[in-house]
């Protein structure tokens, strides 16, 4: 194909992707997560919300306190990214952090009591975003495709 030929077919989705291309998963993962992270970015943004807060009040309430460090591990954020996410739940008083008695140098971060109520706000805002994202999939389809993807990134965190 000529760019004459490209340039004079419609850019709407038209043009079919190589089968080669539409055979391997680890491809489609890829497109499939930058369009996910973009519609969970902007949905949150509009409820002045971010994915890493939700993660991180989510493994508050479920796992209970913990240190920086303990939280990095829970929910896959760095290190380093860890103190700005905190400085800006803390912020908003959606968490609270306190000296650890054992250790003076490191906080334990709780689930303020804000951050508690504005969770399941969340949840509901993230539950209809999700509903976007796997409109094209029945209820049932959806359990099994979390399932897989499940048993692949566990088997994947265990090799690793």
């Amino acid at each position: 194909m000529t760019r004459a030929d490209a340039a004079d077919m419609p850019d709407d989705g038209a043009r079919k992707t190589p089968d080669r291309l539409r055979r391997q998963a680890s491809r489609l993962l890829s497109q499939l997560t930058a369009r996910s992270d973009r519609l969970i970015n902007e949905g949150l943004a509009q409820v002045d919300a971010r994915k890493w807060h939700y993660a991180v009040l989510a493994s508050l309430q479920e796992y209970g306190p913990g240190s920086q460090a303990t939280l990095s591990r829970r929910t896959g954020i760095y290190r380093s990214d860890m103190v700005g996410v905190l400085n800006e739940l803390a912020e908003r008083d959606l968490v609270e952090r306190v000296p650890d008695p054992d250790d003076r140098r490191r906080n334990i971060i709780t689930i303020s009591a804000r951050g508690r109520r504005r969770l399941p706000r969340l949840d509901k805002v993230l539950d209809g975003l999700q509903d976007e994202l796997l409109a094209p999939l029945s209820l049932a389809e959806r359990d099994q495709l979390v399932q897989l993807l499940t048993r692949l990134l566990d088997h994947h965190t265990r090799t690793s």
